[in-house]
């Protein structure tokens, strides 16, 4: 999506939104960990290595997540809060390869699952999608669960800086015809950059209007 996507209001509001002072809230190995359901929920979910903890620090202009070249570095659900923003931005754990031992994949990615299927207050999931790769078998299947449970998600391309505006236009018509087929998926996908901050105001008006919509208050 881009900024005519939005009206000046609404970008201003999603850079309101992440001017405040977001922290690290908790990590939750299992479900029982969840804090309580008052506060609407944003959550990212993407391959591992896809840069979700690279974008939630861009978005937040803060280093919160922790980032690594290692597949598998998120192991748990984290958190994130900030004073005044009735509102939960969620890391989740990736899926797909990850070095680590089998058993511990398998547990972080049953909780992640879980979590997508069976938590009332998530407005949204942001289905992170590297551009260089498009959407891969492991993709499909977390939108074919998102499907089935009803939650809505949308697309946001990764590390478009690394690709060629031809090559990143192919993507964007692939990977938004793949998504019209799916009954969860939100219209319109984000093309953005953590290295640049490309596509990242279009985001967080996005955000900013999802938190809004669920009566999130922000003050």
């Amino acid at each position: 999506m881009t900024a005519a996507s939005f009206t000046p209001d609404e970008l201003a509001a999603g850079e309101a939104l992440f001017r405040r002072p977001w922290h690290f809230l908790k990590s939750v190995p299992e479900l029982a960990g969840l804090p309580g359901a008052e506060r609407p929920e944003i959550c990212f979910a993407g391959r591992s290595n896809v840069g979700k903890s690279s974008l939630i620090n861009k978005l937040v202009g803060r280093t919160l997540a922790r980032t690594s070249n290692t597949p598998g570095r998120t192991q748990e659900l984290n958190f994130y809060a900030a004073p005044g923003a009735a509102l939960f931005l969620v890391d989740l754990p990736g899926y797909g390869f990850a070095e680590a031992p089998k058993a511990r994949v398998a547990a972080w990615t049953r909780l992640m699952r879980d979590y997508l299927r069976g938590r009332a207050r998530l407005v949204r999931a942001f289905l992170l999608i590297d551009v260089r790769r498009g959407l891969t078998p492991p993709d499909l299947e977390i939108m074919r669960r998102l499907d089935a449970a009803a939650v809505s998600y949308q697309g946001v391309l990764t590390k478009i800086d690394k690709v060629k505006p031809t090559q990143l236009t192919r993507v964007v018509a692939a990977t938004e015809a793949a998504l019209r087929r799916h009954p969860a998926a939100a219209a319109g996908i984000f093309a953005t950059s953590a290295a640049t901050g490309a596509g990242l105001a279009e985001l967080k008006a996005q955000i900013a209007a999802l938190a809004a919509a669920s009566g999130a208050g922000i003050t």
